[in-house]
């Protein structure tokens, strides 16, 4: 099991860059095909014939503006290729808005790579919450790289959030090349007595056992959030202590709806993530 097809996201972002290099890294790692996608945040309806008249010069002027952007972008990330010695890649613009846009091409990919949303740029062609999207439309895992920090090494040391729950089986399942790879795995469990009839008498053995199985050197950690502290900000201060450098958690355990309105771990760890996190959903 590998990452054959990696899929990065291009956009203006000031992070973009880097969320190229890391990607590109990747797929030299697993020699897997790196796939950069810019989109015109258009909806593709908008190009259907009779949509637009051949008169509208100020909407055909605003179109190529928005494809010289997209083009621009991905001569950054052919650059960066070439510049890295990538020796399989493609640029791909789809006349869409990014976030449809990208979800159906991850549809052909292993991996999907995206940015965290940096509250303090402002980007009007992405939509609200682009990587909860991702995570919630593509059927693929999704590595969310922060916009702060540096990220060299990625997958040495690699924390599991576990919860016994369907999507964290799914990601935990997408982050075995990662994992394989890894110098140590932990997986964490937080208060496992709120789920004790999923996680069985010792909570966190049986995924430790299935992932020892793949050869994969893991350890359990047991945890108990504190009254004044939430299970996402407990995660992401467990992660600081561990010194991890990669988060493997499911995404959206419960609705999104849900989340927004009475917080969650998923919606605490996108605004506040310190390191890349995998997620699926």
């Amino acid at each position: 099991m590998g990452y054959k097809t990696i899929l990065v996201h291009a956009d203006e972002s000031r992070h973009t860059p880097k969320r190229m290099k890391l990607a590109a890294r990747l797929a030299m790692e697993c020699d897997a095909h790196l796939i950069g996608v810019a989109a015109t945040a258009l909806p593709g309806t908008f190009y259907l014939p009779g949509v637009v008249g051949e008169s509208a010069v100020t909407v055909t002027a605003y179109l190529d503006y928005l494809r010289e952007r997209a083009d621009g972008t991905l001569m950054e990330f052919e650059s960066i290729a070439q510049k890295m010695g990538l020796s399989s890649y493609e640029k791909r613009i789809v006349n869409d808005e990014a976030g449809a846009g990208l979800c159906l091409q991850a549809r052909y990919s292993d991996l999907v790579v995206v940015g965290q949303t940096d509250p303090e740029e402002a980007l009007p062609a992405l939509r609200a919450g682009f990587p909860e999207y991702v995570v919630m439309n593509s059927g693929r895992p999704v590595l969310v790289v922060p916009y702060a920090g540096e990220f060299e090494q990625l997958g040495k040391r690699v924390l599991v959030a576990w919860d016994a729950s369907m999507e964290a089986t799914r990601a935990v399942t997408a982050a075995i090349p990662f994992l394989r790879k890894s110098e140590l795995v932990q997986v964490v469990v937080f208060d496992s007595k709120s789920r004790a009839n999923a996680h069985g008498e010792q909570p966190g053995a049986d995924i430790a056992l299935w992932l020892s199985r793949h050869g994969i050197k893991v350890d359990v950690s047991q945890q108990t959030t504190a009254n004044d502290i939430d299970t996402g900000n407990a995660l992401l201060s467990y992660a600081t202590d561990f010194n991890a450098d990669m988060l493997v958690m499911g995404g959206y355990g419960h609705s999104r709806f849900r989340e927004i309105l009475l917080g969650g771990v998923t919606k605490t760890v996108l605004e506040s993530m310190t390191v890349p996190v995998l997620m699926a959903h």
